[in-house]
């Protein structure tokens, strides 16, 4: 049919966002707030249909955000390809990285960011996909486009297509390149027409009101930033605690290694079972600044090879203190035995850098399989 035959002109997370959107608008697919949670927690979708209509009337202004708010939201919202990326790029941004993504929109250096401004987000990370196109049928890619983007998009586009990047830049990087004044001033006169030819979504209501005249200031940019992080692992952590105030080690360690290439995982939740017989459990407090940790995990990484740990194990003590020297987060002792238990391998209380880094930097891909 030929929408599978379009399943094969989209990247994996193209083919991702269109599996888990659940919501069609003038030729463009949507998310719903339910639909961005089931994304990056459910290996497969439980569609509803919804109705526009009304949708956007439940939206609350961004200072009643909460860290329940896709919660809350659930069905009764809409979110865009672009913003579906845009959200990602959120889950594993550590928290220094927020006042740099707001200082990316606000263009004008008002310490305000207006719609206009955000909109220039829609164009940069279409750009980047617009790269990446799959050569074949122009109708078939433009129908794509049309689901992605919701509108047909000129070939000559302001954004200067450069050579394909040697490295795969994440759409994080693309912003932060693409943030000169004058590439900016360029996109900033098409966010008028993008703004004319798109229709309202949540995230739009939520940061500039009803009428696309309010301005989102740095604290509730971030303060938004930092719910929806609590969000996402507050309901990966319910989904194991059954009501209680702990997961088990186990539970922890399934979910350490849900989102990665490990194919043996049994081996490891064997090798922790055996050497943490009595569970304590793992608090929602530890299991945030461990995932806290993991979106400074490039830190960690730099901070590891200048002290030259990188080539060889080490031991619970010294990454402890490496941790928190590079990225500021201290984690419990026994949340730290709890990684050393699913992480060392040859069970000398040494924990191999190498391997432990190859996996969690796999892990950090999170919904875009």
């Amino acid at each position: 049919s030929d929408l599978e035959d379009l399943h094969l002109y989209a990247t994996p997370r193209e083919q991702r966002f269109r599996r888990f959107a659940s919501l069609e608008f003038e030729g463009q697919l949507y998310m719903t707030p339910y639909d961005f949670i089931q994304a990056v927690t459910s290996d497969e979708p439980k569609r509803k249909q919804e109705e526009l209509n009304q949708i956007l009337m439940e939206t609350p202004p961004v200072w009643k955000g909460s860290s329940k708010l896709f919660r809350t939201l659930n069905e009764k919202g809409v979110i865009s390809y672009t913003e579906y990326l845009f959200l990602l790029c959120i889950l594993t941004k550590p928290h220094a990285g927020f006042r740099i993504a707001f200082n990316m929109f606000d263009t004008d250096g008002n310490e305000m960011v207006d719609k206009k401004e955000f909109l220039v987000l829609q164009e940069i990370f279409r750009k980047k996909n617009e790269k990446r196109e799959r050569k074949g049928d122009e109708e078939k890619r433009a129908m794509l486009r049309l689901q992605l983007y919701g509108y047909h998009t000129p070939t000559n586009s302001v954004l200067k297509t450069e050579g394909e990047d040697l490295v795969p830049r994440s759409y994080w990087d693309t912003l932060r390149r693409s943030t000169s004044q004058a590439l900016f001033s360029d996109l900033a006169e098409r966010a008028d027409d993008i703004a004319s030819s798109l229709s309202d979504t949540t995230l739009l209501v939520h940061f500039f009101g009803k009428k696309g005249k309010a301005e989102l200031n740095f604290e509730d940019f971030y303060r938004f930033m930092d719910n929806l992080q609590t969000e996402v692992l507050e309901i990966e952590f319910l989904s194991y605690s059954n009501g209680m105030n702990t997961i088990s080690e186990e539970d922890f360690a399934h979910i350490l290694l849900r989102y990665t290439n490990v194919e043996n995982t049994s081996s490891y939740l064997e090798n922790m079972r055996c050497r943490i017989p009595e569970e304590k459990g793992i608090t929602f407090d530890e299991f945030r600044s461990f995932f806290q940790f993991l979106n400074n995990l490039e830190d960690f990484a730099i901070a590891m090879q200048m002290y030259n740990f990188a080539s060889r194990s080490i031991g619970q003590d010294e990454f402890k203190r490496a941790v928190y020297v590079a990225t500021g987060v201290k984690l419990s002792p026994h949340l730290v035995n709890t990684v050393f238990k699913i992480f060392d391998v040859d069970r000398d209380d040494q924990l191999s850098y190498k391997e432990f880094i190859g996996i969690m930097k796999d892990r950090l891909n999170r919904g875009f399989r």
